[in-house]
C-alpha cells in the first residue's frame, strides 16, 4: 500500500512457484514480504537511480531493512577475540544486511567463560557458554549451526617451545572441531593457529589436519589456507596466524582472502589515541622491582636484554636459545611485537618510555579489544587471556569476507599462502 496515493500492489505467482517461494524463505530464516520489499526497491534503484529507500523519506522511513543472520558456535572460544569479531562483523548488499548471531561457545578455563559471557553472550537472544573441558563435552547435542568458529589450542604448535605437533597434549584436540562438523555439516568453517602449525612434526601434522578437514562431514569442503600478517590489516601487532576457512564443498563456493590493506598502525598511535582512562578496566600498573626498571633504562625502544648494552651487573645469565622478546621495549613507530599470553621475568611487553610492563588494558588495545570490553579474572589470568586471543580487527575483515561470499558480493583479494592440492599431490 502507497500511504501516499493509496494505491495497492498486488503479485500473483502460479501456486507451485509460490510455493516454492514460500519453502525457500522459510528455510533461509527471512521474511517472503521483506523479501519482495527487497528485489522491488533493487529494481527500482537499478532502473531509476533517483528512487531511493531514505529515513529521510516520511513513506518510507518506517520500512525495515531486511536482514540475514547466520548462526554460529564457537569452540575454545577463549574471552571472545573471534566471538567479538562476529557480533561486529556486519555487511549491507542488494539492500539486504549479512551478520552473525551466536548459538553456542565452549572453553575449560572459568576466567575466560566468564568475560565471553558478559561481553557477548549476554547480548545474544539466546547463546550458552559451556565451560568444560572439551574431552567432556558431548558433542553430539551441541546444537546445530551455520558457521563453526574454532581456534583449536596452540600450545604444541607454537615456534615458541618443543613444537610437539600432534604428539602433545593438546595438539590432537583439533580432532573435536572434525568430530563437530562431522555431525552437523556446517555451511562453513573458520579454523585458526598458530603459524608454527604448518611446520609442526616435520610438517605431518598440517597436512593430516588440513586433509581431516577437507573430507569432514558429509560433503567435505573447500579450503583456502593463509599465513595472516596482521599487521598489514591496520592491527597494531606483528602477529601471524594460520586460518583455514572451509566452504562447505555443495555450495559452490570458494573463499578469497581479503586483500590487506597494508595500513601501518604504530603502537603509539594504539596506546595514546585516545588516551586510556585511569578509571577503565583492567588497567592497574605491574609493579617493577628496582633492578627491572634499571636494567630496562639501558634498554632503547626496540632493544631487548640482548641487544642493549647492559652494565655486567643486569645482564642475564642464560645459556642456550635466547629468546628476542626478553626485556624488549617496544618501538614506538612501528606495530607491536607479538602479545603472548604465558612466560616469566622479560616476557611481558614494555612500554617504550615509561620503565615498566604494559597493562593489561594496554594489551588488550595491541589486540584491538575496545576499552569497554572488560576481562574477568586476576591480573595473571587476563594477561593469558589477551595473549591467546585473535585480534578482533583483524579477524572481523575475514568474517566480513565470509558474509560477502555467501552473498555473493565481490572484494578486492589475493592469493592464498597454500594450496590445499600441493598437500594432496606430496
Amino acid at each position: 500500500m502507497d500511504n501516499s496515493s493509496n494505491t495497492k500492489f498486488e503479485f500473483r505467482l502460479p501456486e507451485d512457484l509460490r510455493n516454492r517461494f514460500n519453502l525457500a524463505c522459510r528455510k533461509n530464516g527471512v521474511n517472503s514480504s521483506s523479501v519482495l520489499r527487497m528485489l522491488i526497491t533493487n529494481d527500482l534503484e537499478e532502473n531509476n537511480p533517483q528512487t531511493k529507500f531514505s529515513d529521510d523519506d516520511p513513506h518510507t522511513s518506517g520500512l525495515k531493512i531486511p536482514s540475514k543472520s547466520m548462526s554460529i558456535g564457537e569452540m575454545y572460544c577463549g574471552p571472545g577475540g573471534l566471538g567479538l569479531a562476529a557480533k561486529n562483523a556486519l555487511i549491507k548488499f542488494k539492500g539486504v544486511e549479512y551478520k552473525f548471531s551466536h548459538r553456542w561457545a565452549t572453553d575449560y578455563h572459568v576466567d575466560s567463560c566468564m568475560t565471553y559471557e558478559n561481553n557477548i553472550a549476554k547480548y545474544e537472544d539466546n547463546c550458552d557458554v559451556i565451560n568444560s573441558d572439551i574431552r567432556d563435552v558431548d558433542i553430539e547435542k551441541l546444537p546445530s549451526v551455520n558457521g563453526f568458529l574454532y581456534g583449536f589450542p596452540c600450545n604444541d604448535f607454537s615456534n615458541v617451545g618443543e613444537s610437539k605437533g600432534l604428539d602433545g597434549k593438546f595438539g590432537p584436540l583439533y580432532s573435536y572441531g572434525v568430530r563437530y562438523i562431522d555431525k552437523f555439516n556446517p555451511k562453513f568453517f573458520f579454523a585458526e593457529n598458530v603459524s608454527g602449525l604448518s611446520s609442526a612434526n616435520s610438517g605431518v601434522a598440517f597436512k593430516t589436519i588440513l586433509k581431516d578437514l577437507a573430507d569432514a562431514g558429509n560433503f567435505g569442503y573447500n579450503l583456502t589456507i593463509h599465513l595472516y600478517k596482521f599487521e598489514e590489516y591496520g592491527v597494531p601487532q606483528a602477529r601471524h596466524r594460520v586460518i583455514i576457512i572451509g566452504m562447505r564443498s555443495d555450495l559452490g563456493l570458494t573463499f578469497r582472502v581479503p586483500k590487506p590493506s597494508m595500513k601501518t598502525t604504530t603502537v603509539r598511535e594504539c596506546i595514546e589515541i585516545p588516551k586510556i582512562e585511569e578509571t577503565v578496566a583492567n588497567q592497574e600498573i605491574t609493579r617493577q622491582s628496582s633492578t627491572v626498571i634499571e636494567r630496562l633504562k639501558h634498554i632503547k625502544p626496540g632493544e631487548n636484554a640482548w641487544t642493549a648494552n647492559l652494565p655486567e651487573h643486569l645482564r642475564l645469565n642464560v645459556k642456550g636459545a635466547k629468546m628476542s622478546m626478553i626485556y624488549k621495549r617496544l618501538d614506538p613507530t612501528r606495530p607491536s611485537y607479538t602479545v603472548t599470553g604465558s612466560g616469566g621475568g622479560g616476557t611481558h611487553v614494555y612500554h617504550w618510555d615509561e620503565p615498566r610492563a604494559l597493562t593489561n588494558r594496554e594489551r588488550a588495545r595491541i589486540q584491538t579489544f575496545p576499552d569497554k570490553f572488560t576481562f574477568f579474572g586476576s591480573k595473571e589470568s587476563v594477561r593469558m587471556q589477551i595473549g591467546m586471543a585473535v585480534p578482533v580487527e583483524g579477524a572481523k575483515i575475514i568474517l566480513e569476507a565470509v558474509l560477502k561470499t555467501f552473498a555473493g558480493q565481490k572484494y578486492d583479494s589475493v592469493d592464498a599462502s597454500f594450496r590445499y592440492q600441493d598437500f594432496v599431490n606430496e
